[in-house]
């Protein structure tokens, strides 16, 4: 049976603890890829949180995890998107991004950034996403879905 789940607007006061999150959420794949670094993972997350383009998760009412969706020109960026790893694997992560998705859908296609080899890339391709190509960075992969506003028309 799926856990029931709700999403509520990000505050500035939030950012701290998303900051943990993130790094207690991305440190498998980051020591995978020899990249780990706490402090630096910490402040790559509190430099881009924008609270306005981000919503918490809950569970119970308390929160487990983040999700944010960045409006540009061209596309939609689905970004922090961490969820307690407690609480990965139970259906959760596949809800709320289709959730998301549905709620800010419009004819823009929506992107977003992986790290090479994440586990997460199944969850992504679940829900419709495709690798597009893989950064200069050499770490981050780029996936792709597309909008569907003006196939509804």
């Amino acid at each position: 049976m799926d856990k029931a789940w709700r999403l509520r607007p990000a505050l500035s006061a939030d950012a701290e603890w998303l900051a943990d999150l993130k790094a207690r959420a991305m440190r498998p794949d980051l020591e995978r890829l020899g990249l780990w670094d706490e402090e630096w993972a910490r402040r790559r997350f509190l430099d881009t949180y924008v609270p306005a383009n981000t919503d918490i998760i809950e569970v119970d009412e308390k929160p487990v995890g983040v999700i944010a969706v960045r409006p540009e020109v061209g596309a939609q960026w689905i970004e922090h998107f961490y969820l307690d790893p407690a609480i990965q694997g139970q259906g959760i992560g596949s809800q709320v991004l289709r959730h998301v998705m549905d709620a800010h859908r419009d004819a823009r296609p929506f992107r977003l950034a992986i790290d090479r080899g994440s586990t997460a890339r199944w969850l992504y391709e679940r829900v419709g996403f495709v690798h597009l190509y893989d950064d200069s960075n050499g770490v981050d992969q780029i996936f792709g879905a597309p909008g569907t506003a003006a196939a509804r028309t």
